[in-house]
């Protein structure tokens, strides 16, 4: 999709659909529901529902944009899920080493695949890989992100579950929080979403608070403490930056 409504990114690109839960924060998981929905008015990417799919035919979208912008990679799956051939995911990279307008955004929950993977894959300087991490239990996850070589390495603590306590930031380049959203949102408590923050702001880490969530998260809104937090790594590393007006590398307060 050209545009998006994630509001840490500009627009989404999916090579790859489906995939299946491995941890807390895949219980309500946003992109099931999505396409189950999809797959209810016949769109052929979701023919299979939410099993995992590889496109080929989609993998030449961003190639086609010209305006530079940030783009969210596989919204609706994992680029690094069990199912997805190791060639396929070195089709993906290729793919963002052409497109060098645009800056990647490469999420997991599979860091072990991620780590293993990581150093056979080319590191294109406008390609940042991140990993989710919902609750203490998966602080881990941190550590196998940091032996990949992202030209930014970033976390998303979203859905956030509980508290984190000290996190280790060594390596990090960016940190999102966000509430779970949707029917059955579980809730996120101020203290955890502020620790995380405070502690971002004495790395010198940039923090973007993405929501509270909840089943009306729009209504529940973006505020912290009264500000709205949307610090994004500033963008020398990369040879185009994107020029989207949603980048910032300072927080709105």
């Amino acid at each position: 999709m050209d545009r998006t409504h994630i509001e840490w990114t500009d627009a989404t690109w999916n090579p790859v659909t489906g995939c299946s839960k491995v941890s807390p924060g895949c219980a309500n998981c946003y992109a099931a529901r999505m396409a189950r929905r999809l797959q209810a008015t016949g769109t052929p990417r979701y023919a299979r529902g939410f099993s995992v799919a590889t496109h080929p035919d989609a993998l030449h979208i961003p190639l086609e944009w010209s305006r530079p912008r940030m783009v969210f990679v596989n919204s609706m799956s994992d680029l690094f899920h069990e199912e997805v051939p190791d060639s396929f995911i070195r089709d993906v990279f290729d793919v963002m080493g052409l497109a060098r307008q645009h800056v990647f955004q490469v999420l997991t929950k599979r860091d072990e695949r991620l780590r293993t993977l990581g150093s056979e894959l080319p590191w294109h300087g406008n390609v940042w890989v991140g990993v989710s991490v919902e609750t203490a239990a998966q602080l881990a996850r941190l550590d196998n992100l940091r032996r990949v070589d992202g030209a930014v390495r970033f976390a998303s603590f979203e859905p956030l579950l509980g508290p984190l306590g000290t996190i280790d930031l060594t390596g990090l380049g960016w940190i999102i929080v966000g509430g779970e959203s949707g029917p059955g949102a579980r809730p996120m408590l101020h203290e955890w979403a502020a620790g995380v923050r405070d502690q971002c702001l004495d790395a010198g880490v940039p923090f973007f608070f993405k929501q509270w969530g909840g089943p009306r998260r729009k209504r529940a809104g973006r505020l912290l403490d009264g500000q709205e937090w949307s610090q994004i790594p500033t963008l020398a590393a990369t040879a185009h930056p994107p020029v989207a007006s949603a980048i910032s590398s300072s927080a709105v307060h």
